[in-house]
């Protein structure tokens, strides 16, 4: 059996010396010398935080795989000896592989121990619940390797992708790495119901959480040891919506997440119950969501221990914000409606056109905050809902002043009415749009960039 602690560093990067830009005597600058000076500059935006490589010819072992198991007596010898084989032939660096079982009540336990006997560079885990997400918890909260990979047992994914998928990582490149069965080049065999599944849920990934990963669920994935320790702490599923957690946590502090496309087959024997785990994931979406947004899961402290830092001059991806804000929009539109209809009879249409807006607005502000803007925590919330309620009063002022045009016009229908508001709300939607962007949520965005200060120490250095 292989035991091994990881002891993966982090650094900065450097950047280029400063370049004079002008000659001795005061003149223009030389070709070589302005050449420097643009090296210069576009160095100095670079504000990432690197990793550094892994020394591969070290005595700590590379990388170890992961297998989650449970109740996989009929595959688990053929997958061991395939993988260890494969490894053995084409892995350039040391390796070793973890079973990781998960409560099997077969002889799933006995079948690894006897292999961990045979086979040098393996070893088992064995675990009283079951879950894929407990089982990688378990494992990588005490790494083996530098490099901590994971794979399903039924190896549907061809292993020849493995390498492309450890490289960046042990270079420094990127910090997890991911195969994806829904990348341009990738080559899949699978049926229809669990293509539109997966492809479903990613696309909700996608607009509801602002993912950029193409790929949640491919069971082949890989993290680097020194990334996992902070991350693993903050993870709390014990199921498939483990991958989903990490890597959301991953793209909100920072970290880069390499994509690698993979030839895959679907295993027709899967036991894996495609729509109870949707559902479970959906349902794991609004956790994490929550978590996030009450400062449970601590996104900024994260993001200035491990993130890559930015570019100066990046902002946040206005087309995803636009989708974003457009469905919090929607909700909120019909939501006033509602109680504009609900309230118009008790308090009259301006009194109900009030409360129906107020109430709104400040469920939308909250929403918005975390959900289209990505403001997660406590801090500086009750500032932004101040700065709502001065958006929302723009909001009512637009919403009354139409309604007072209707009556003007002798229109007191109900039905005109809503129109009228209909028509003055998309108005205020955009204004709120374009003020919550450039000035309600605005500080948040310019304190993620790296000052001035931070580029000269970092050139210094």
């Amino acid at each position: 059996m292989i035991t091994s602690t990881s002891s993966a560093t982090t650094g900065r990067t450097g950047t280029l010396e400063p370049t004079e830009p002008l000659d001795g005597l005061g003149g223009k600058t030389s070709p070589e010398s302005d050449r420097a000076v643009t090296l210069h500059a576009a160095s100095s935006r670079i504000t990432d935080i690197g990793r550094r490589a892994i020394d591969t010819d070290a005595a700590e072992t590379v990388m170890d795989i992961t297998i989650p198991v449970y109740n996989e007596e009929k595959d688990i010898e053929t997958c061991i000896r395939r993988l260890g084989n494969y490894l053995e032939e084409h892995f350039p660096y040391s390796f070793s592989v973890t079973v990781a079982d998960n409560a099997s009540t077969d002889q799933t336990l006995v079948i690894a121990e006897r292999l961990a006997r045979e086979m040098p560079h393996v070893r088992v885990v064995h675990l009283d619940e079951k879950g894929r997400g407990n089982a990688l918890r378990r494992v990588w909260s005490e790494p083996s390797a530098a490099v901590l990979v994971y794979m399903d047992v039924d190896l549907s994914t061809d292993l020849a992708a493995l390498q492309p998928l450890v490289a960046p990582l042990v270079t420094g490149h990127s910090d997890l790495a991911i195969g994806s069965r829904l990348a341009r080049n990738a080559r899949v065999v699978r049926g229809a119901k669990r293509e539109f599944i997966s492809r479903s849920y990613n696309l909700l990934l996608r607009t509801f959480m602002g993912a950029h990963f193409s790929d949640a669920q491919c069971g082949f994935k890989a993290i680097r040891a020194d990334v996992a320790r902070q991350l693993i702490p903050h993870t709390g599923d014990g199921a498939w919506f483990f991958d989903t957690e990490i890597l959301v946590l991953a793209e909100r502090i920072g970290l880069r997440v390499a994509e690698v496309p993979v030839d895959w087959t679907d295993d027709p024997d899967s036991s894996v119950d495609v729509v109870r785990t949707a559902t479970d994931d959906l349902k794991g979406m609004v956790r994490l969501s929550a978590a996030m947004a009450n400062g449970r899961i601590p996104i900024s402290a994260l993001r200035e221990e491990l993130g890559r830092g930015a570019i100066a001059g990046q902002t946040n991806n206005l087309f995803g914000q636009v989708v974003r804000f457009c469905v919090v929009g929607a909700g909120s539109t019909l939501a006033y409606i509602v109680l504009f209809l609900l309230l118009r009879s008790a308090l009259g249409a301006q009194w109900a056109n009030f409360a129906a807006l107020l109430i709104t607005a400040v469920a939308n502000t909250g929403v918005n905050r975390f959900f289209t803007f990505g403001v997660t925590g406590r801090n500086k919330a009750m500032t932004h809902h101040i700065q709502g309620l001065l958006v929302f009063g723009l909001g009512w002022a637009l919403t009354s002043g139409a309604l007072w045009g209707v009556h003007q016009l002798r229109g007191d229908h109900a039905v005109v009415e809503t129109g009228a508001l209909v028509m003055a709300n998309l108005m205020a939607t955009l204004l709120k749009f374009l003020m919550f962007r450039w000035w309600v949520f605005r500080s948040e965005a310019e304190s993620t960039r790296p000052s001035e200060a931070d580029d000269a120490a970092r050139t210094v250095a």
